[in-house]
């Protein structure tokens, strides 16, 4: 691990009226230990995740549009309103890594293809095919494999958003040969029931107005997965033709 407290700095009078102090996760935070090298952030939109994700890649110096810190370009409202407010602690202190915002991704591999124009030679870290010339789940994994290496942080928004059930269990794999053989550190916000069960990950929920701990089993990721594909028909039923 490198990444291993995060720290929100005192707050100014007034702040908790203030975004994102207006959010309950954000507002009753103070610190927060990160366990080992994969964490997963769940709960519902608007609950914090991606808020808390943004201010770490700020920290990190990464683009909070999304890339590494060698990625200049700007999205709108892409902007960390939490970083400002936040410390890190790390041991050791690494620069390498990326942020990967699946919702910019699109402005990410133009960037990219840029990039490619101005100096031939940049598409060669992610497969050396333009990142627009594949389906959107081929570029994430393209990414993945040939971007991710050595000793680095991830930050990952919802990775899952282009990725079909079979490519989640690829980027499994993907995610745990750089654990194992790099000591890479992740840190995932998401949705995905098939990512959440990647053994021994630090679960952490942010649905009850504070950040909690959960065994993935506990999830209500898992938990309403698990019951639509037991009752699949009943539910159905019950959802779509009860008054």
């Amino acid at each position: 691990m490198f990444l291993n407290k995060i720290s929100i700095l005192p707050k100014e009078t007034n702040v908790e009226n203030q975004y994102p102090f207006t959010i309950p996760t954000i507002n009753s935070l103070t610190e927060l230990e990160l366990k080992n090298n994969v964490t997963f952030l769940v709960g519902e939109n608007g609950t914090g995740k991606s808020t808390l994700l943004e201010g770490i890649a700020d920290n990190c110096e990464f683009n909070t549009a999304g890339g590494s810190r060698n990625n200049l370009f700007e999205v709108d409202a892409a902007e960390s309103a939490l970083g400002k407010h936040i410390r890190l602690s790390w041991m050791p202190k690494i620069t390498n890594g990326f942020f990967l915002r699946a919702e910019s991704f699109y402005q990410f591999a133009s960037h990219i293809d840029q990039l490619e124009r101005e100096c031939p030679g940049a598409l060669d870290s992610y497969g050396g095919k333009s990142l627009h010339e594949q389906s959107h789940g081929e570029s994430f994994l393209s990414l993945f494999l040939n971007r991710f290496n050595g000793r680095a942080i991830y930050l990952l928004d919802e990775p899952e958003a282009a990725l079909s059930p079979q490519r989640q269990l690829s980027f499994l794999r993907i995610m745990h040969d750089l654990v194992e053989e790099k000591g890479c550190q992740f840190i995932i916000a998401t949705h995905s029931p098939i990512i959440l069960g990647y053994p021994n990950a630090t679960i952490l929920s942010f649905d009850n107005g504070e950040i909690e701990e959960v065994e993935y089993e506990m999830t209500g990721h898992y938990q309403i997965t698990k019951y639509f594909l037991d009752h699949r028909e009943k539910l159905l039923e019950e959802l779509l033709e009860g008054e």
